[in-house]
């Protein structure tokens, strides 16, 4: 059973930084696509990235394109999310997921239908 941890979220001020880490543990995170996600306050969950298990490629949703950077080292069974250029909207619990079997990254970032799941790390950016 693969276990996943996030952490590195807190608080930052607008038009700063945060580097997300998803540390797996139980089963070698290589032959797993990764996905991050955010839930917000009273919204619904949504990708923000995803990362494929066998090449590396990247997909990412509309609003993290040119801010946010999704990077695996399978060697430190981690994944990471670098996150600039942050706003009060990107305000979340940002979420890790891992899956085995996926058809594209899209469908692994639009389904969110994961294997594992980490209970979240939250990010506030706030002045």
């Amino acid at each position: 059973q693969l276990q996943l941890v996030e952490s590195g979220g807190g608080l930052v001020q607008p038009g700063g930084s945060l580097r997300l880490s998803c540390v797996a543990s139980g089963r070698p995170l290589r032959y797993f696509g990764i996905g991050w996600f955010r839930q917000a306050p009273g919204k619904e969950r949504e990708a923000v990235s995803c990362i494929s298990s066998h090449d590396e490629s990247t997909y990412y949703v509309d609003f993290a394109k040119g801010r946010f950077t999704i990077s695996r080292n399978n060697d430190e069974n981690t994944a990471y999310l670098q996150m600039n250029s942050l706003t009060p909207e990107d305000t979340a619990v940002y979420y890790c997921g891992a899956v085995l079997a996926y058809s594209t990254l899209q469908q692994m970032c639009d389904g969110g239908e994961m294997n594992s799941w980490g209970k979240g790390t939250l990010v506030t950016v706030s002045s």
